[in-house]
């Protein structure tokens, strides 16, 4: 389940297998209201943004080769291989279910209580394919050949506690977003800014899918007025979205320019298309000539 444009996007959470968010709100998107938007089935639900405050993308100026690399693949191995030994630590087919959702689903637990089951089932030090391989019951070279992707099968330790955590916590976050909206409290801007700012964090520490330029765009954009920043889209590289107050907008920008985009030729030339405040638009739509 995701909310684009929560904080722009929640990621790919509570799966973690990949995409799916930008294609569907490219066509479900209504102007004027953010989408909370659930897989399995396919299902959007309209999240109405308070007013007071103006979403803003920063361009880090930063691009990760994804084909090249072998980060996200990782990542979404860590993420099946924790699936496996959580269902496993709690006598379910570990066979049978490849991502987080689908250990939460059959135990039927909330959120939370898979984040206590995260404590409990994992230690937060690297495992290895033999550790991995012990607790399945089954040899490296299987788990390498059965369960690895192509992509993946040279590495030899994975994150397990820090990318299951993340993903739970980070699926908690956005129905923590949803709830914060429609309730509508006084400090509702507050409270979605830390949010986002717990959002990055996250995705910096636990996730680890920041890099050295979103983390210097975040903490410029909250220095420069925002309530709450992250980046946004597969990470290492890429944009920024950032909940600005509206009374501090121009401001904001300008801060933002001066801090970001003056210190480089690359960022300085990029500048003009790469920062800009922005609202919830429709979708695509086809439009048929008569």
């Amino acid at each position: 389940m995701e909310l684009a444009d929560l904080c722009s996007k929640s990621e790919r959470y509570i799966g973690t297998e990949g995409g799916g968010m930008d294609q569907a709100i490219c066509f479900l998107a209504d102007k004027g209201t953010a989408k909370l938007i659930e897989f399995n089935p396919l299902k959007a639900t309209d999240v109405k943004l308070p007013g007071g405050a103006v979403f803003v993308i920063a361009n880090s100026c930063v691009e990760m080769n994804k084909a090249a690399t072998s980060h996200f693949n990782i990542r979404v191995m860590e993420c099946r291989l924790a699936t496996k030994l959580l269902a496993k630590s709690r006598g379910l087919d570990w066979r049978a279910v490849a991502k987080l959702q689908d250990v939460q689903r059959k135990l039927e637990l909330s959120l939370e209580e898979m984040l206590a089951v995260v404590e409990e089932a994992f230690h937060p030090e690297p495992y290895s394919l033999e550790e991995i391989g012990g607790n399945l019951g089954i040899n490296p070279t299987e788990l390498r050949t059965k369960i690895l992707s192509q992509n993946t099968q040279d590495v030899t330790t994975f994150k397990l506690y820090q990318r299951a955590k993340h993903v739970y916590a980070e699926a908690a976050r956005v129905l923590r977003f949803k709830k914060i909206c429609v309730e509508a409290p006084d400090d509702a801007i507050a409270l979605l800014g830390d949010l986002m700012n717990q959002s990055h964090a996250s995705c910096r520490d636990l996730y680890e899918c920041s890099c050295p330029e979103l983390d210097q765009l975040v903490d410029i954009c909250l220095q420069s007025g925002a309530v709450g920043s992250r980046l946004t889209g597969a990470g290492w590289g890429g944009c920024t979205v950032s909940m600005v107050p509206a009374d501090k907008l121009e401001r904001f920008l300008a801060n933002v320019k001066e801090a970001y985009y003056r210190n480089g030729g690359q960022r300085l030339a990029l500048k003009e298309n790469s920062l800009f405040a922005t609202n919830p638009g429709r979708g695509a739509e086809i439009v048929y000539e008569l």
